[in-house]
C-alpha cells in the first residue's frame, strides 16, 4: 500500500513529505501528553490533598526517562526500524495514560506519568524527528527538522485548551482518557501509511543524487549501540557543548514554563483555562519560530542562532515576574518572545550535531543531546516545584531560570568551531 501510494504521488511531491506528516501528528499526540500533567497539577492537588513538589516529582521522573529513553530508541529504530518502534510506544502511551484515570496515589501517578509515559514519550521525541529528517531528506533537512519540532506547539495549542476547559467543569480523569484516544487513533495511520525508508517504496532522500546509498537497519544490539555512540561522543568537547547548553534549554523550557506557568497564573489569580491559553498562544508563536528556524538553520550559522535565541529567552524569563503587574502589555508581551523563542533551538542543535558527528551517528548522538535536555526539565521541575513551596512565589524560579539562558547563549559559541562548510543555500 505504501509503495502504490508512493509512486502515485511522486511526480507531484515526494512521499518524504507524507512522513513527515504522519510523524507530525504522532509529535502532535505525544506533545498533547506531555503536556497533561500541567494541566492536572491544581485539580490532583485539590483532589488528593498532594503538595505541588510531590506532583512535580512525577512529572519529574517523567521529564528525565523522556530524555534518557531518546538514544536507545534511536539506537532500535536502527536495529528493528521506525516504524515497529513507534507503534510500541504510542501502545504504551494510550495503555498508560488510560490507567492513570484510576490512580489514588502519589506513587501510581510516578510509575504511570513518571515510568510508563516518560518512557513511551521519550520514543515519540525529537530523536524521532532527527532520525526521520536525516533519512528521507538530503537537502530541506533543517525545514523538515523545523516542522516536525513545531509539532510540540502546535500540541500545545491544540490541546492545553481544551483540557483545561474539560478539566474545570468535568475534573482530570476524562482528560487522560480523551488523549489516550489520541494516541490510540494515531497508531494505524503509522501502520499503514509509514514506510522504513525512502528506498523500501523505490525512492530516494528528498534531493539525493540518483547514486545516493539506502540506508539499512543494522544489526548491531540497540543497547550496545547507544552506548558506544555516548563513548565516542564523550571525548568530544563539542558534545558536552552541546549536552549543556540542551540541559538549559530543557529547564527553561519543558521543565519550568512548561510545567508550572499554569499554576504559576493561579498564584496571580488567573484561571486554568486563561493560564492555558496563554500557553497556546505561545503554541501558535512557536509553531511560526520553530519552522522559520530550520530555515534559518539551512542558511546561517547555527551558533550564532543559538546565541540569540537563548539571549532572548533568558532575558523573557528574567521580565517574567513583572509581567503580572503590568494590566495591558505584560504577558502578551511575554507570550510574544518567549513563545518565538520556545523550541527554536532544537533545528541548529540537530545541525550542529550533524556537523560534528555525521549523518550515520548524529540520530543516536542526538539522543543522549536530548536526554541533557530533559535532565535540565527533570531538574528545573523538581527545583521550581520546591522553591514555589518554600518561598511561595515563582520569582527566584524565573530568575535562575533566566540566568542560566544567558550562560547558554555564550557557552553555544564555542560549538563546532570547526565544523564541515555549510552546503549553499541551493543545496541546503
Amino acid at each position: 500500500m505504501k509503495a502504490a501510494l508512493a509512486k502515485r504521488i511522486d511526480g507531484r511531491f515526494h512521499y518524504g513529505w507524507i512522513v513527515v506528516g504522519v510523524i507530525f501528528l504522532v509529535l502532535l499526540a505525544s506533545a498533547g501528553i506531555r503536556a497533561t500533567p500541567s494541566v492536572m497539577m491544581v485539580p490532583l492537588e485539590q483532589d488528593f490533598g498532594w503538595s505541588r513538589a510531590t506532583i512535580s516529582l512525577a512529572i519529574s521522573v517523567n521529564l528525565a526517562l523522556y530524555g534518557l529513553t531518546g538514544p536507545f530508541a534511536a539506537a532500535a529504530m536502527q536495529r528493528f526500524g521506525i516504524r515497529p518502534t513507534v507503534m510500541v510506544a504510542l501502545l504504551l502511551l494510550a495503555s498508560g495514560t488510560a490507567l492513570s484515570s484510576l490512580m489514588t496515589a502519589p506513587w501510581q501517578m510516578v510509575l504511570i506519568w513518571g515510568v510508563m509515559v516518560g518512557g513511551g514519550t521519550g520514543v515519540a521525541a525529537v530523536t524521532l524527528a532527527a532520525t526521520v529528517s536525516n533519512r528521507w531528506f538530503h537537502t530541506h533537512r533543517g525545514l523538515a527538522m523545523g516542522i516536525l519540532t513545531a509539532s510540540s506547539a502546535t500540541g500545545q495549542m491544540v490541546f492545553l485548551p481544551v483540557m483545561a476547559a474539560i478539566t474545570e467543569h468535568h475534573g482530570w480523569r476524562p482528560v487522560v482518557l480523551i488523549v489516550a484516544l489520541v494516541a490510540a487513533i494515531v497508531l494505524p495511520l503509522v501502520a499503514f501509511l509509514l514506510p522504513e525508508r525512502p528506498g523500501s517504496v523505490g525512492l530516494r532522500p528528498v534531493g539525493a543524487p540518483e547514486d545516493a546509498p539506502d540506508v539499512p537497519l543494522t544489526q548491531g544490539n540497540p543497547l550496545t549501540a547507544a552506548l558506544s555512540a555516548l563513548r565516542m561522543a564523550a571525548g568530544k568537547r563539542d558534545f558536552w557543548l552541546l549536552f549543556f547548553s540542551f540541559f538549559i534549554c530543557g529547564a527553561s523550557t519543558n521543565g519550568y514554563i512548561g510545567t508550572h506557568f499554569i499554576a504559576m497564573c493561579g498564584d496571580y489569580g488567573l484561571s486554568e483555562v486563561k493560564g492555558a491559553g496563554i500557553l497556546a498562544a505561545m503554541g501558535i508563536l512557536d509553531l511560526v519560530g520553530t519552522t522559520a528556524s530550520g530555515w534559518l538553520s539551512d542558511r546561517y550559522n547555527s551558533r550564532v542562532l543559538l546565541f540569540w535565541y537563548y539571549g532572548l529567552r533568558g532575558l523573557s524569563l528574567i521580565y517574567l515576574p513583572y509581567a503580572f503587574g503590568l494590566d495591558f502589555f505584560g504577558l502578551p508581551l511575554f507570550a510574544l518572545f518567549y513563545g518565538l523563542d520556545w523550541i527554536a533551538t532544537v533545528p541548529p542543535t540537530v545541525r550542529l550535531t550533524t556537523d560534528v558527528f555525521g549523518k550515520t551517528m548524529a540520530p543516536i548522538v542526538f539522543g543522549w543531546i536530548v536526554a541533557g535536555h530533559q535532565l535540565g526539565a527533570a531538574t528545573a521541575a523538581l527545583v521550581a516545584g520546591s522553591l514555589r513551596a518554600t518561598l511561595g512565589n515563582y520569582t527566584m524560579a524565573s530568575m535562575l531560570s533566566g540566568g542560566v539562558c544567558i550562560i547558554g547563549a555564550i557557552m553555544v559559541l564555542r560549538i563546532a568551531p570547526h565544523a564541515p562548510k555549510r552546503p549553499t543555500v541551493a543545496n541546503a
